[in-house]
């Protein structure tokens, strides 16, 4: 564990080092657990979020996507039960005043103790926050003498719930603003459209809308580079069903989504099922899709059987109506009729998912040269689809023409995928940049160019090179990104 530790570390310097993620507001010595995506960030970024959206509302005939607002009205928390429920368990150590979320305090004592003992106390811990038990998970903190890393002292106060959303103000006069919130998930915004759009679509049952946008939480702890933040983005997609077949749809949801983050290059190994088991109130069935990040198997996405609890809520609150009439089933020899459909959810954070990519990524090479030195190289091993750049053109020289042919090439690219250009430096020490921003091919345009209209292409993860035709170019890589 320590020496995946380090390389976390050495992932996260490299993403500022190589323009991925940098510290938001670092020039005035940065804000805790918020960052900001650099050019080769938010490239990859928006890479994940086409892939996520083409494989829910192009690939499924059945799902629309929306894109609501990040204000809303603040009953709408009421009705889902945030204003009164969304809260994680806190604790203060006395003499630090440093606040901790129980969970995480315990998780990190646990890793200080040998594997079995850690999940004895895990497991302990998951049974008390299943019941409540907030007593019970200090009474557990004090038995094992668990200390605050700061005083080094175990002098904690009572656990308490500690309400996660960020309050704000709407109204141009404050005396006379309403307190709002920013949305802590993105699926009340498809719960309250759900009228209009199955009504404006004419969607039948059953059918799904997907939403990616920004979802803010006051994490107290905020931790683990991008894993955790107060201001991150999701990707989520609330499937509506008959109510009596949620099942059916939450195991073909469970499936379809793990499918899916092995057809983007994560290794079926890395992933994993993990039950909750503690179910929210509403639920009938939820899991998460785990994977092994660096500092062990944490959630990726999340799989939720919700009920009807959203849409009767919000009927409840708004003291509208929200059902279906669900014709279809009289030709099935059943009686018309409305009802509240049942939803099933998926949930996956998409900064999450760039974490996922590039600790996959991330590999360090040596090798011994055929002189008996040694060489090395950092290599962000992106799969090509989702690649920030696609390919790297690099003139061996900056005369003989071979500038303009470089630059052709990039005008016959550019429109069909992201190209990189350079002239600067020696042309292993491009190759080297190219290999460390995760750019799969590189082609290099030299005097055998003007002769034979060939080129020589390296790809990234072996450094073969070959030469092929000038032409064949677009072609190869096109190829090599669907």
């Amino acid at each position: 564990m320590a020496n995946e530790i380090n390389n976390f570390q050495e992932i996260i310097s490299h993403c500022k080092e190589y323009g991925f993620i940098f510290q938001s507001s670092e020039l005035y010595d940065g804000l805790s657990a918020v960052y900001d995506y650099g050019q080769m960030g938010a490239q990859l970024k928006k890479n994940l979020r086409d892939e996520w959206w083409k494989s829910m509302t192009q690939l499924h005939d059945n799902i629309v996507g929306i894109d609501a607002a990040i204000f809303m009205h603040p009953t709408v928390w009421k009705a889902s039960g945030h204003v009164d429920n969304f809260s994680d368990p806190m604790i203060d150590n006395k003499d630090s005043n440093k606040r901790y979320r129980v969970d995480h305090l315990i998780e990190a004592y646990s890793e200080t103790l040998d594997k079995t003992a850690g999940e004895a106390i895990l497991i302990e811990m998951d049974r008390l926050l299943a019941a409540d038990d907030l007593a019970g998970l200090k009474t557990l903190i004090d038995n094992n003498k668990i200390k605050c890393i700061i005083s080094k002292t175990c002098n904690w106060t009572d656990v308490r719930q500690f309400n996660l959303m960020f309050s704000t103000q709407i109204g141009s006069v404050a005396e006379e603003s309403d307190t709002i919130y920013l949305r802590p998930e993105t699926a009340q915004g498809i719960f309250v459209n759900f009228l209009n759009v199955q009504k404006t679509g004419r969607m039948k049952i059953p059918f799904g809308i997907a939403q990616t946008g920004k979802a803010f939480r006051n994490e107290i702890v905020a931790r683990q580079f991008i894993f955790r933040m107060r201001e991150f983005e999701q990707m989520e997609m609330q499937f509506f069903v008959r109510p009596g077949t949620q099942m059916e749809w939450y195991n073909f949801w469970k499936e379809t989504r793990k499918k899916w983050h092995e057809s983007i290059g994560i290794p079926a190994e890395k992933l994993r099922y993990h039950d909750h088991v503690k179910l929210a109130h509403y639920a009938d069935a939820a899991l998460d899709i785990e994977f092994e990040f660096p500092f062990g198997w944490k959630e990726l996405e999340g799989i939720h059987s919700r009920t009807d609890f959203d849409l009767t809520q919000h009927a409840t609150y708004s003291k509208k109506k929200i059902q279906y009439f669900d014709n279809d089933l009289n030709a099935e020899g059943k009686p018309y009729g409305n009802y509240t459909p049942f939803v099933v959810e998926t949930s996956v954070g998409l900064d999450r998912l760039f974490l996922t990519v590039i600790s996959l990524a991330y590999t360090e090479e040596k090798w011994n040269k055929e002189d008996g030195t040694e060489d090395s190289r950092v290599v962000m091993k992106i799969p090509a689809k989702i690649a920030p750049i696609k390919l790297a053109i690099l003139p061996l020289l900056k005369k003989d023409g071979l500038p303009e042919i470089a630059s052709q090439l990039m005008h016959d690219c550019k429109q069909q995928f992201h190209c990189f250009y350079e002239e600067k430096d020696a042309i292993g020490k491009r190759y080297r940049r190219m290999d460390a921003i995760g750019t799969p091919f590189c082609v290099t345009i030299d005097h055998q160019t003007k002769e034979d209209n060939t080129v020589t292409i390296r790809y990234r993860d072996t450094m073969l090179q070959e030469r092929i035709n000038f032409a064949d170019v677009k072609n190869l890589v096109i190829n090599a990104c669907s």
